[in-house]
C-alpha cells in the first residue's frame, strides 16, 4: 500500500500549552517523570522539540506544570469550610502528601519544583485562609506556609516507593540497626531506640504538622 502524501494525511491538532501538559501527565503516569523530557514529549506529539519551547520554557517548567495540574485533585472546598481550622490544615496537607505518594517520581522532584499555576495558587490561598481562621499573625503565616509545604513534600519524597524499591525492607533494616546499637558507644541512641522508630506514618505526619503549627504561632518573625 503506497504511503499517504502529506496532503492526504489528517491534520495534526494544533499545539496548546494545555494539550502539551495533558500529554506530559499521561507520559509520566505510564513511564515516570524521568522520561518526561522535551524531546520525548515532542515524539509523543509528533512534532519537534523547538515547537514545544513556544509554550514551555524547559523541562523544569514542564514538570512544575505537571505538578500544578495534579494539584487540581485536592479538595479545597470542604477544607475552607471546616469548623476546626487545624483539622482543615491536616486535611489539605494530608491530601497533598497522598497525591505525591501516588506519583513517586514526581514526589522526589517536587522538592525542587516551583509551580505557579492556578491550582498551586488556590492551594496556597486555602492554607493561608485556614491559618487566618486560627488567628495566626499574617507575617508568621506567610513564612510558616513555606515550611508546612516543605515538610509535606519531604515526607512524600521520603516514603514514595519507586518500582523495584523495597522501602519496607530498608526501614526494617534501619530499625534493626538502631535497636542493636551499643549502650556504651551510643548511650542516647540506645536509650531512645524504640521511640525513634515508633508510630505509624500517618501519626507521625499529623504530629509534624501540629508541631509546625504550634511553632508558627509561637515564633514571631524577626524585625
Amino acid at each position: 500500500m503506497p504511503a499517504l502524501s502529506r496532503r492526504e494525511r489528517p491534520a495534526k491538532p494544533a499545539l496548546t500549552r494545555e494539550g502539551i501538559v495533558d500529554s506530559a501527565v499521561r507520559l509520566m503516569e505510564s513511564d515516570g517523570l524521568q522520561r518526561v523530557t522535551m524531546r520525548r514529549l515532542a515524539q509523543e506529539l509528533d512534532t519537534g522539540p523547538a515547537s514545544l519551547y513556544v509554550y514551555v520554557a524547559n523541562t523544569h517548567e514542564l514538570h512544575a506544570a505537571i505538578l500544578d495540574r495534579l494539584l487540581a485533585q485536592i479538595d479545597l472546598t470542604s477544607a475552607r469550610g471546616a469548623a476546626d481550622w487545624r483539622e482543615g490544615l491536616q486535611q489539605v496537607l494530608g491530601s497533598y502528601t497522598d497525591l505525591l505518594l501516588a506519583h513517586p517520581s514526581l514526589a522526589h522532584s517536587a522538592l525542587n519544583l516551583r509551580p505557579n499555576g492556578p491550582n498551586y495558587l488556590a492551594l496556597v490561598d486555602t492554607l493561608l485562609a485556614l491559618l487566618a481562621a486560627g488567628r495566626v499573625p499574617a507575617g508568621q503565616a506567610a513564612w510558616g506556609l513555606d515550611y508546612l509545604l516543605q515538610t509535606a513534600t519531604a515526607t512524600a519524597a521520603e516514603h514514595a516507593a519507586d518500582k523495584g524499591h523495597d522501602a519496607d525492607a530498608e526501614w526494617q533494616q534501619l530499625s534493626d540497626t538502631i535497636g542493636g546499637v551499643s549502650a556504651q558507644e551510643f548511650p542516647h541512641l540506645h536509650e531512645q531506640a524504640a521511640d525513634l522508630v515508633s508510630g505509624a506514618p500517618a501519626e507521625r505526619r499529623r504530629w509534624a504538622i501540629d508541631m509546625l503549627i504550634n511553632g508558627i504561632i509561637a515564633t514571631a518573625r524577626p524585625h
